[in-house]
């Protein structure tokens, strides 16, 4: 009875977190790979607790997940965001030292902790930028390490992401668009138009979770 108990509190975790994932619209294949479930196992579940209940209104997506991590880094507000995440999944333990994610054995319980993180970044940033899909790729190259990195802004010390490889110093987003307007001034001492007046939009910022 013991080993039976075990595969049903087993079997009842992995279906739990994949109705959790569902309704963060994942695709199968993210789903598999955090549950461990078979992809007739995900579209069954998907068929009985969320196709077959009119009040469900909840996307599958098709297609391949995201593998660009240059998306992370494509503006100023992603950027931030992404940092807000980054920072989540340390004080969860996804990516804490000494006890890494590893792509290549993802688990039940780390698939509720990252469910745990996306869920209270939802509910800090306002209009959020970050898919789940998103959101789970930010998780696992952060711990692959190959392309991502995560360092200190020399400017406010906030933990920000980063291009592993990049020369320049690390400035967070805040810092960034702070430092624009000095930017903008001449050598003989006259401002340079402003970013609306050149034609160029100014950084978004982000709602409840923006440092300023």
């Amino acid at each position: 009875m013991r080993i039976s108990d075990d595969r049903y509190s087993r079997d009842r975790l992995r279906f739990d977190l994949a109705l959790r994932l569902i309704g963060h619209e994942a695709r199968t294949h993210t789903i598999r790979a955090w549950t461990g479930l078979t992809e007739d196992r995900v579209r069954k579940l998907y068929r009985t607790y969320i196709a077959e209940h009119p009040g469900q209104k909840v996307a599958r997506r098709r297609g391949k997940s995201p593998q660009r991590c240059s998306y992370f880094l494509r503006t100023p507000r992603v950027q931030q965001e992404a940092a807000v995440l980054a920072g989540l999944y340390c004080m969860v333990g996804i990516i804490a030292q000494g006890a890494r994610l590893d792509p290549r054995m993802l688990s039940v319980a780390q698939g509720e902790l990252l469910c745990v993180a996306y869920e209270t970044y939802l509910a800090l940033v306002k209009s959020p930028q970050i898919s789940f899909e998103h959101a789970a790729f930010l998780a696992i190259a952060l711990a692959r390490g190959d392309e991502l990195a995560l360092r200190h802004c020399g400017s406010c010390g906030a933990l920000a992401l980063a291009d592993r490889y990049t020369l320049r110093a690390t400035v967070c987003a805040v810092c960034a668009e702070s430092a624009a307007p000095l930017s903008a001034l001449r050598i003989d001492g006259r401002r340079a138009p402003p970013a609306a007046a050149r034609g160029t939009p100014a950084p978004a910022r982000l709602g409840p979770v923006d440092t300023g």
